[in-house]
């Protein structure tokens, strides 16, 4: 004999499976047998459905007015025949009357079905906007559910989430069922339910997997200061501790390098450069050039860009191959860095001070002072006062007035010469 499964079993059964309310899926259930009601009976009737956890089923009521003399049999009744369902019932009252829904037909019953189904879609994607909203910001590993025409379809158990193509590291191929690790990068509400968004080539991931493996990271004794990735060829990961017994960059590399190559291989060889960070940006920015090396910066605050000038035989590794290098350090320091050969500066420089002498009349020494200080065209040294100048060079306030008036002067004639 067959067994029976009550309404309240598959209530039960399909909170438990969909981690959905109890509540919310008694609701969907009542408000589909009100459509199906009123698909039958009637749309303009008052149709009221609720769940009778004695009798295990969705009880549906029509309520009509009570009243003395009833002219729509649809919206009121008299108080002799409403009386026979509720006997203290008065004229004006609204009484509720138990329908017959036992032959509601096979397409009312469809409409049920979907109703509900929207219901639980529903209720899933809050379950799962709600699970995976805290988690922003976090990884999280599922299995891919289906290929599509851009992205992948990835199982994280209380949700899907999406992870594009774009947002997977090149090279790297996925299959159905295969088991993958994102950054959740964004958690979302959309017309068709919660959207998550992944992403294996955000600076994130790599932190939040250095995360993971490095103990000292978690404790917070070790503090990730930033990241810059192109993934699956190169990266940078700047890292600070305040503790002087603690190595910042021993701690992410690990016992012979195991913690650094347990992320290297998550990420499919992407060769990880860790970068010690400092509070001076200048110093922060030689570390980012790592494993070149530096023989001069030279600061421009305004633009919050470096001129960095290594030796003959570092231009290359500075610069990085097609300037791969470079272009991390910038990412990660957050500073426009331009990258020149001491012969090349040399050269440059020259020229630059031999104007500087003539513009301004001033000796080389002190060309040559305000050149390193990037203070380069008589146009930085118009905007200077005779003090901060003075800071610069050391030479008398009134010899700085009139340098800085020089320079005003030059900046003046060359405007009227070029507006002319």
């Amino acid at each position: 004999m067959a067994a029976y499964f009550g309404l309240s079993y598959v209530i039960e059964q399909v909170g438990k499976e969909k981690g959905i309310p109890r509540e919310t899926i008694i609701k969907a259930l009542e408000e589909a047998m009100v459509v199906s009601s009123k698909k039958k009976f009637g749309s303009h009737l008052d149709l009221e459905a609720r769940y009778n956890e004695e009798l295990d089923e969705i009880e549906v009521f029509q309520f009509k007015t009570v009243v003395e003399n009833p002219t729509n049999k649809d919206t009121e009744i008299s108080l002799e025949e409403a009386r026979k369902h509720d006997p203290e019932c008065m004229i004006g009252d609204s009484i509720g009357i138990k329908l017959d829904t036992s032959g509601l037909g096979r397409i009312a019953a469809q409409t049920a079905k979907q109703i509900i189904l929207q219901r639980i879609r529903n209720a899933e994607s809050e379950v799962a906007y709600n699970e995976y909203v805290t988690k922003k910001g976090t990884i999280v590993s599922g299995t891919v559910q289906r290929v599509e025409k851009n992205h992948y379809v990835v199982n994280l158990g209380k949700g899907e989430a999406i992870l594009p193509f774009k947002e997977t590291i090149p090279g790297e191929v996925f299959k159905q069922r295969d088991r993958v690790k994102g950054y959740i990068l964004d958690v979302e509400k959309t017309q068709r339910g919660c959207t998550i968004l992944l992403s294996r080539t955000h600076p994130g991931f790599l932190i939040k997997l250095f995360e993971i493996e490095v103990p000292e990271i978690q404790e917070g004794i070790v503090k990730v200061k930033g990241a810059a990735r192109e993934p699956g060829e190169r990266a940078k990961i700047a890292v600070y501790t305040e503790d002087p017994d603690v190595d910042p960059i021993g701690a992410c590399v690990g016992m012979k390098g195991s913690r650094v190559q347990a992320v290297v291989q998550e990420l499919k060889g992407e060769k990880i450069d860790i970068v010690p960070w400092s509070p001076d940006p200048a110093k922060y920015v030689c570390n980012a050039l790592a494993p070149a090396k530096v023989s001069k910066v030279y600061i421009n605050e305004e633009e919050k860009s470096m001129e960095i000038v290594v030796s003959d035989d570092q231009f290359s590794l500075a610069i990085g191959k097609k300037g791969q290098n470079v272009r991390l350090a910038s990412k990660l320091t957050g500073w426009k860095i331009d990258i020149v050969s001491e012969s090349e500066v040399e050269k440059t420089s020259k020229v630059v001070i031999s104007e500087l002498m003539e513009k301004l009349n001033i000796n080389e020494i002190l060309a040559r002072i305000l050149y390193d200080e990037y203070l380069r065209e008589p146009e930085d040294i118009a905007k200077l006062t005779p003090e901060e100048m003075n800071k610069i060079t050391s030479i008398a306030i009134d010899d700085c007035r009139n340098i800085i008036q020089k320079a005003k002067e030059y900046v003046e004639k060359s405007s009227k010469i070029g507006a002319a």
